[in-house]
Protein backbone atom coordinates (compact mmCIF):
# COMPACT_ATOMS: atom_id res chain seq x y z
CA UNK A 1 0.00 0.00 0.00
CA UNK A 2 1.25 3.73 -1.45
CA UNK A 3 -0.23 6.83 -0.42
CA UNK A 4 1.13 9.88 -1.98
CA UNK A 5 0.19 13.17 -0.61
CA UNK A 6 -0.05 16.20 -2.68
CA UNK A 7 -0.43 19.18 -0.77
CA UNK A 8 -1.40 21.71 -3.22
CA UNK A 9 -5.04 23.12 -3.38
CA UNK A 10 -6.43 26.33 -5.24
CA UNK A 11 -8.12 27.09 -2.45
CA UNK A 12 -8.64 26.21 1.39
CA UNK A 13 -12.41 24.61 2.34
CA UNK A 14 -14.17 26.09 5.44
CA UNK A 15 -13.61 22.87 7.13
CA UNK A 16 -10.70 21.39 6.00
CA UNK A 17 -7.13 21.10 8.37
CA UNK A 18 -4.93 18.70 5.91
CA UNK A 19 -1.92 19.77 5.04
CA UNK A 20 -1.92 21.63 2.08
CA UNK A 21 -0.53 25.02 0.74
CA UNK A 22 -1.63 27.16 -2.20
CA UNK A 23 -1.08 26.17 -5.64
CA UNK A 24 1.62 28.70 -7.33
CA UNK A 25 3.30 28.98 -10.14
CA UNK A 26 6.65 27.06 -10.00
CA UNK A 27 5.45 24.98 -7.28
CA UNK A 28 5.04 21.64 -8.48
CA UNK A 29 8.67 21.18 -9.82
CA UNK A 30 10.29 21.40 -6.66
CA UNK A 31 7.94 19.11 -4.66
CA UNK A 32 8.71 16.83 -7.60
CA UNK A 33 11.98 16.71 -7.08
CA UNK A 34 11.48 16.38 -3.43
CA UNK A 35 9.02 13.42 -3.52
CA UNK A 36 10.94 11.37 -5.88
CA UNK A 37 14.00 11.38 -3.96
CA UNK A 38 11.81 9.98 -1.12
CA UNK A 39 10.57 7.40 -3.18
CA UNK A 40 14.13 6.20 -3.96
CA UNK A 41 15.36 6.79 -0.56
CA UNK A 42 12.66 4.44 1.24
CA UNK A 43 12.44 2.20 -1.93
CA UNK A 44 12.87 -1.05 0.58
CA UNK A 45 9.98 -0.44 2.76
CA UNK A 46 7.10 -0.61 0.29
CA UNK A 47 6.01 -3.78 -0.11
CA UNK A 48 7.50 -5.87 -3.28
CA UNK A 49 3.92 -5.80 -4.74
CA UNK A 50 1.86 -3.05 -3.19
CA UNK A 51 -1.74 -3.78 -4.29
CA UNK A 52 -2.94 -0.13 -4.10
CA UNK A 53 -1.79 3.32 -4.74
CA UNK A 54 -3.75 6.44 -3.50
CA UNK A 55 -2.89 10.02 -4.30
CA UNK A 56 -4.76 12.50 -1.70
CA UNK A 57 -4.31 15.65 -0.94
CA UNK A 58 -4.69 18.56 -0.70
CA UNK A 59 -6.40 18.06 -4.32
CA UNK A 60 -4.59 16.19 -6.48
CA UNK A 61 -6.07 17.14 -9.39
CA UNK A 62 -4.29 20.25 -9.57
CA UNK A 63 -1.01 18.53 -10.06
CA UNK A 64 0.24 18.86 -13.96
CA UNK A 65 -0.11 15.32 -15.72
CA UNK A 66 4.09 15.71 -16.92
CA UNK A 67 4.55 15.71 -12.57
CA UNK A 68 1.80 12.92 -12.42
CA UNK A 69 4.14 10.72 -14.73
CA UNK A 70 7.12 11.61 -13.11
CA UNK A 71 5.80 10.55 -9.87
CA UNK A 72 4.70 7.40 -11.62
CA UNK A 73 7.68 6.96 -13.38
CA UNK A 74 9.95 7.48 -10.50
CA UNK A 75 7.61 4.74 -8.26
CA UNK A 76 8.25 1.88 -11.35
CA UNK A 77 12.28 2.44 -11.21
CA UNK A 78 12.53 1.97 -7.54
CA UNK A 79 10.60 -1.53 -8.28
CA UNK A 80 6.91 -0.32 -7.41
CA UNK A 81 5.56 0.39 -10.64
CA UNK A 82 1.74 -0.79 -11.79
CA UNK A 83 -0.58 -2.19 -12.58
CA UNK A 84 -1.77 -1.55 -9.32
CA UNK A 85 -5.43 -3.58 -8.36
CA UNK A 86 -6.62 -0.44 -6.94
CA UNK A 87 -5.08 3.17 -7.91
CA UNK A 88 -6.94 6.07 -6.77
CA UNK A 89 -6.93 9.51 -7.40
CA UNK A 90 -8.90 11.96 -5.59
CA UNK A 91 -10.07 14.96 -7.46
CA UNK A 92 -12.04 18.15 -7.42
CA UNK A 93 -14.82 18.40 -9.95
CA UNK A 94 -14.25 21.65 -11.00
CA UNK A 95 -10.43 20.56 -12.00
CA UNK A 96 -12.28 17.48 -14.26
CA UNK A 97 -14.52 20.22 -15.65
CA UNK A 98 -11.65 23.15 -16.76
CA UNK A 99 -9.19 20.40 -18.24
CA UNK A 100 -11.96 18.19 -19.67
CA UNK A 101 -12.51 14.91 -21.05
CA UNK A 102 -8.57 14.79 -22.55
CA UNK A 103 -7.70 15.03 -19.04
CA UNK A 104 -10.01 12.89 -17.55
CA UNK A 105 -8.37 9.72 -20.63
CA UNK A 106 -4.78 10.92 -19.48
CA UNK A 107 -5.47 9.63 -15.87
CA UNK A 108 -6.87 6.37 -17.23
CA UNK A 109 -3.59 5.76 -19.56
CA UNK A 110 -1.66 6.08 -16.18
CA UNK A 111 -3.35 3.66 -14.65
CA UNK A 112 -5.58 5.61 -12.68
CA UNK A 113 -8.23 3.13 -12.15
CA UNK A 114 -10.62 4.82 -9.35
CA UNK A 115 -11.49 8.11 -8.77
CA UNK A 116 -12.45 9.59 -5.48
CA UNK A 117 -14.89 12.67 -5.93
CA UNK A 118 -14.95 15.78 -3.49
CA UNK A 119 -18.50 16.53 -4.36
CA UNK A 120 -19.80 17.11 -0.85
CA UNK A 121 -22.84 18.46 -1.54
CA UNK A 122 -25.56 18.81 -4.25
CA UNK A 123 -26.70 22.31 -2.72
CA UNK A 124 -25.19 25.66 -4.60
CA UNK A 125 -25.55 27.52 -0.67
CA UNK A 126 -23.95 25.02 0.90
CA UNK A 127 -21.12 24.58 -1.69
CA UNK A 128 -20.95 28.02 -1.54
CA UNK A 129 -20.64 28.40 2.50
CA UNK A 130 -18.06 25.37 1.89
CA UNK A 131 -15.89 27.25 -0.15
CA UNK A 132 -15.53 24.81 -3.38
CA UNK A 133 -14.52 25.60 -6.34
CA UNK A 134 -17.57 24.07 -7.55
CA UNK A 135 -21.28 24.17 -8.07
CA UNK A 136 -23.91 21.31 -8.62
CA UNK A 137 -23.84 21.56 -12.04
CA UNK A 138 -20.10 21.45 -12.20
CA UNK A 139 -20.41 18.01 -10.04
CA UNK A 140 -22.53 16.49 -12.15
CA UNK A 141 -20.62 17.53 -15.13
CA UNK A 142 -17.64 16.70 -13.85
CA UNK A 143 -18.83 12.87 -13.08
CA UNK A 144 -20.62 12.49 -16.69
CA UNK A 145 -16.78 13.30 -18.05
CA UNK A 146 -15.18 10.14 -16.32
CA UNK A 147 -17.93 8.16 -16.93
CA UNK A 148 -17.39 8.89 -20.90
CA UNK A 149 -13.55 8.25 -20.31
CA UNK A 150 -14.36 4.82 -19.12
CA UNK A 151 -14.08 5.23 -15.41
CA UNK A 152 -15.49 2.02 -13.68
CA UNK A 153 -14.69 2.44 -10.11
CA UNK A 154 -16.21 5.94 -8.88
CA UNK A 155 -16.25 7.47 -5.05
CA UNK A 156 -18.00 10.41 -4.47
CA UNK A 157 -18.04 12.20 -0.89
CA UNK A 158 -20.83 14.29 1.09
CA UNK A 159 -20.81 16.22 4.01
CA UNK A 160 -23.93 15.92 6.26
CA UNK A 161 -24.65 17.22 9.85
CA UNK A 162 -24.07 21.10 9.57
CA UNK A 163 -26.33 23.35 11.20
CA UNK A 164 -27.83 24.80 8.36
CA UNK A 165 -28.65 21.68 6.65
CA UNK A 166 -32.22 20.76 6.74
CA UNK A 167 -33.06 17.55 6.52
CA UNK A 168 -35.28 18.22 3.16
CA UNK A 169 -31.67 19.46 1.38
CA UNK A 170 -30.03 16.65 2.90
CA UNK A 171 -32.53 14.13 1.62
CA UNK A 172 -32.30 15.81 -2.31
CA UNK A 173 -28.67 15.41 -2.46
CA UNK A 174 -28.35 11.72 -0.92
CA UNK A 175 -31.09 11.03 -4.14
CA UNK A 176 -29.47 13.00 -6.45
CA UNK A 177 -26.49 10.89 -5.26
CA UNK A 178 -28.03 7.65 -5.46
CA UNK A 179 -29.33 9.06 -9.68
CA UNK A 180 -25.81 9.44 -10.30
CA UNK A 181 -25.31 6.13 -9.34
CA UNK A 182 -21.63 5.65 -8.53
CA UNK A 183 -19.87 2.23 -6.87
CA UNK A 184 -18.77 3.67 -3.88
CA UNK A 185 -19.96 6.83 -1.19
CA UNK A 186 -18.47 8.14 1.05
CA UNK A 187 -20.30 10.24 3.88
CA UNK A 188 -18.65 11.98 6.78
CA UNK A 189 -20.49 14.37 9.61
CA UNK A 190 -19.14 17.65 9.82
CA UNK A 191 -16.68 18.26 12.61
CA UNK A 192 -14.66 20.86 13.72
CA UNK A 193 -11.01 20.57 13.45
CA UNK A 194 -8.56 22.54 14.86
CA UNK A 195 -6.64 24.69 12.00
CA UNK A 196 -9.30 24.90 9.79
CA UNK A 197 -11.51 28.03 8.96
CA UNK A 198 -14.10 26.04 10.66
CA UNK A 199 -12.80 26.55 13.96
CA UNK A 200 -12.28 30.30 13.68
CA UNK A 201 -16.04 30.79 13.09
CA UNK A 202 -16.85 28.59 15.82
CA UNK A 203 -14.40 30.39 18.04
CA UNK A 204 -16.00 33.93 17.19
CA UNK A 205 -19.51 33.27 16.73
CA UNK A 206 -19.96 33.00 13.36
CA UNK A 207 -21.07 29.05 13.43
CA UNK A 208 -22.88 27.32 16.08
CA UNK A 209 -22.48 23.20 15.56
CA UNK A 210 -25.54 20.80 14.44
CA UNK A 211 -26.76 18.88 17.36
CA UNK A 212 -26.62 15.47 17.94
CA UNK A 213 -30.41 14.84 17.45
CA UNK A 214 -30.34 16.59 13.80
CA UNK A 215 -27.19 14.32 12.84
CA UNK A 216 -28.64 11.20 14.47
CA UNK A 217 -31.50 11.93 12.34
CA UNK A 218 -29.71 12.44 9.03
CA UNK A 219 -27.39 9.64 9.19
CA UNK A 220 -29.88 8.09 10.01
CA UNK A 221 -31.77 8.73 6.73
CA UNK A 222 -28.86 8.23 4.50
CA UNK A 223 -28.35 4.76 6.03
CA UNK A 224 -31.72 3.93 4.91
CA UNK A 225 -31.65 5.56 1.68
CA UNK A 226 -28.49 3.56 0.63
CA UNK A 227 -29.19 0.45 1.63
CA UNK A 228 -32.73 0.96 -0.41
CA UNK A 229 -30.28 1.26 -3.11
CA UNK A 230 -28.54 -1.70 -2.42
CA UNK A 231 -25.18 -0.19 -1.11
CA UNK A 232 -23.12 -1.87 1.33
CA UNK A 233 -22.65 -0.01 4.46
CA UNK A 234 -19.19 -1.42 4.86
CA UNK A 235 -17.51 0.40 7.34
CA UNK A 236 -19.26 3.76 9.40
CA UNK A 237 -18.61 6.36 6.94
CA UNK A 238 -18.14 4.21 3.73
CA UNK A 239 -21.02 2.59 1.64
CA UNK A 240 -20.38 0.37 -1.58
CA UNK A 241 -21.92 -1.80 -4.55
CA UNK A 242 -21.08 -5.02 -3.65
CA UNK A 243 -17.27 -5.70 -4.91
CA UNK A 244 -16.65 -1.85 -5.07
CA UNK A 245 -15.22 -1.73 -1.27
CA UNK A 246 -12.75 0.61 -1.14
CA UNK A 247 -9.03 -1.76 -1.00
CA UNK A 248 -6.45 0.62 -0.10
CA UNK A 249 -8.77 2.36 3.07
CA UNK A 250 -9.98 -1.37 3.92
CA UNK A 251 -5.73 -1.81 4.63
CA UNK A 252 -5.64 1.08 6.72
CA UNK A 253 -9.12 -0.28 9.10
CA UNK A 254 -7.37 -3.92 8.94
CA UNK A 255 -4.14 -2.55 9.88
CA UNK A 256 -1.96 -3.49 7.11
CA UNK A 257 1.64 -1.59 6.67
CA UNK A 258 1.83 0.96 4.42
CA UNK A 259 3.57 3.63 3.04
CA UNK A 260 3.27 7.42 3.12
CA UNK A 261 5.26 9.80 0.73
CA UNK A 262 5.22 13.02 1.04
CA UNK A 263 5.00 16.51 3.10
CA UNK A 264 2.70 15.54 5.92
CA UNK A 265 2.04 12.11 4.99
CA UNK A 266 2.24 8.82 7.86
CA UNK A 267 3.17 5.56 7.27
CA UNK A 268 2.66 1.90 9.44
CA UNK A 269 4.83 -0.82 9.30
CA UNK A 270 2.80 -3.13 11.75
CA UNK A 271 4.71 -1.99 14.69
CA UNK A 272 5.78 1.98 14.66
CA UNK A 273 3.98 5.35 12.87
CA UNK A 274 5.70 7.85 10.93
CA UNK A 275 4.81 10.91 10.03
CA UNK A 276 6.67 13.32 7.72
CA UNK A 277 7.14 16.93 8.32
CA UNK A 278 4.89 19.71 6.96
CA UNK A 279 7.30 21.21 4.82
CA UNK A 280 6.94 21.94 0.59
CA UNK A 281 11.17 21.51 0.99
CA UNK A 282 13.47 19.20 3.05
CA UNK A 283 10.72 17.41 5.16
CA UNK A 284 11.66 15.56 7.57
CA UNK A 285 10.27 12.29 9.56
CA UNK A 286 9.29 11.17 13.16
CA UNK A 287 8.26 7.77 14.46
CA UNK A 288 6.84 6.46 17.45
CA UNK A 289 6.99 2.75 18.65
CA UNK A 290 3.38 1.44 19.85
CA UNK A 291 2.65 -0.01 22.60
CA UNK A 292 0.78 -3.02 23.20
CA UNK A 293 -1.90 -0.67 24.84
CA UNK A 294 -1.92 1.27 21.60
CA UNK A 295 -2.25 -1.60 19.04
CA UNK A 296 -4.82 -3.17 20.97
CA UNK A 297 -6.94 0.25 21.34
CA UNK A 298 -6.56 0.57 17.05
CA UNK A 299 -7.46 -3.07 16.59
CA UNK A 300 -10.55 -2.68 18.42
CA UNK A 301 -11.11 0.92 16.99
CA UNK A 302 -10.87 -0.13 13.73
CA UNK A 303 -12.32 -3.56 13.12
CA UNK A 304 -15.54 -2.39 15.22
CA UNK A 305 -15.88 0.37 12.57
CA UNK A 306 -16.59 -1.69 9.77
CA UNK A 307 -19.72 -4.41 9.49
CA UNK A 308 -16.85 -7.42 9.64
CA UNK A 309 -15.96 -6.86 13.19
CA UNK A 310 -13.57 -8.39 15.14
CA UNK A 311 -12.36 -11.92 16.06
CA UNK A 312 -14.65 -12.94 19.09
CA UNK A 313 -11.53 -14.58 20.55
CA UNK A 314 -9.55 -11.29 20.64
CA UNK A 315 -12.56 -9.64 22.10
CA UNK A 316 -12.78 -12.27 24.79
CA UNK A 317 -8.94 -12.32 25.22
CA UNK A 318 -8.34 -8.38 25.63
CA UNK A 319 -11.96 -7.14 27.06
CA UNK A 320 -13.87 -7.52 30.34
CA UNK A 321 -16.44 -10.82 29.38
CA UNK A 322 -18.88 -8.51 31.56
CA UNK A 323 -18.63 -5.56 29.36
CA UNK A 324 -19.02 -7.70 26.33
CA UNK A 325 -22.22 -8.90 27.85
CA UNK A 326 -23.87 -5.84 28.91
CA UNK A 327 -23.46 -4.37 25.46
CA UNK A 328 -24.98 -7.69 23.85
CA UNK A 329 -27.96 -7.61 25.99
CA UNK A 330 -28.49 -3.82 25.13
CA UNK A 331 -28.11 -4.79 21.70
CA UNK A 332 -24.93 -2.30 21.01
CA UNK A 333 -22.71 -5.57 19.80
CA UNK A 334 -24.34 -8.64 18.02
CA UNK A 335 -21.99 -12.36 17.49
CA UNK A 336 -22.14 -13.19 13.86
CA UNK A 337 -20.11 -16.97 13.58
CA UNK A 338 -16.90 -16.51 15.64
CA UNK A 339 -17.10 -12.40 15.26
CA UNK A 340 -18.90 -9.48 16.87
CA UNK A 341 -19.71 -6.14 15.10
CA UNK A 342 -21.64 -3.31 16.00
CA UNK A 343 -25.01 -3.22 14.34
CA UNK A 344 -25.97 -0.65 11.68
CA UNK A 345 -28.87 0.74 13.98
CA UNK A 346 -25.65 1.46 16.36
CA UNK A 347 -23.06 2.92 14.44
CA UNK A 348 -23.89 6.57 15.49
CA UNK A 349 -22.44 6.13 18.95
CA UNK A 350 -19.98 3.24 17.98
CA UNK A 351 -17.10 5.76 19.94
CA UNK A 352 -19.43 5.36 23.05
CA UNK A 353 -19.46 1.68 22.79
CA UNK A 354 -15.91 1.34 21.82
CA UNK A 355 -14.79 3.53 25.15
CA UNK A 356 -17.01 0.73 27.02
CA UNK A 357 -14.90 -1.94 25.48
CA UNK A 358 -11.15 0.17 26.24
Amino acid sequence: MIYVHVPFCKRFCTYCDFYSEIAREGCFQPYADELCAEIRRRAREIDDDPKTLYFGGGTPSVLPLSVLSRILIALDEAGHGGPYREFTMEVNPEDIVERGRSYADSLLSLGVNRISMGIQSFDDGLLKWMNRRHDAAGAWEAYRIVREAGFRNVSIDLIFGISHLTDEIWEATVDEAIALGPEHISCYQLTVEGESALAEMVGDGRYTEAGDEQCRRQYDRLCQKLSAAGYRHYEISNFAKPGFEAVHNGGYWARRPYVGIGPGAHSFNGSSRTWNSKDLRGWTSASETLSAEDALVETLMLALRTDKGIDAGFLHGNCSKEDIGNLVRNGALVRVGDRYRIPEDHFFVSDEIIRELI
